[in-house]
């Protein structure tokens, strides 16, 4: 059974086309340690709630669009070897160093978590 990590986050507007080629960049990385797939969503019908939504949830501000992002692997062990792999070659590789590749919106804000699927049709 595949195992998801899900990604919310918000995005000024205007980074639209820097957000793709980030989100590119690092997915490529990223599938190199294991990940299956990745989909990276911008918000088309992201309606205010009454209580929460995903837009409180980022604290997105006016000029923000929130993504729904989320990364594929074949198991929940494979993600921890990637994740862990990822760390380590991080640690020497130039390709993820944030100073040179920083990420068109705030990371403090994003939200994520790994999650078992219970029911695909």
């Amino acid at each position: 059974m595949p195992y998801i990590d899900g990604f919310v986050l918000a995005v000024p507007a205007a980074n639209r086309q820097a957000f793709v080629e980030h989100a590119k960049y690092v997915d490529g990385l990223i599938r190199k340690f294991g990940a299956t797939r990745i989909v990276e969503c911008w918000a088309d019908d992201v309606p205010d709630g009454k209580l929460t939504d995903m837009r409180k949830a980022v604290q997105a501000q006016d000029d923000e669009v929130v993504v729904f992002s989320w990364v594929e692997w074949p198991d929940k062990e494979t993600r921890t070897e990637g994740f862990r792999k990822m760390e380590e070659h991080a640690k020497t590789d130039e390709r993820w160093n944030a100073q040179e590749h920083p990420a068109p919106f705030d990371g403090k804000r994003m939200i994520w978590g790994g999650f078992k699927p219970i029911v695909e049709l």
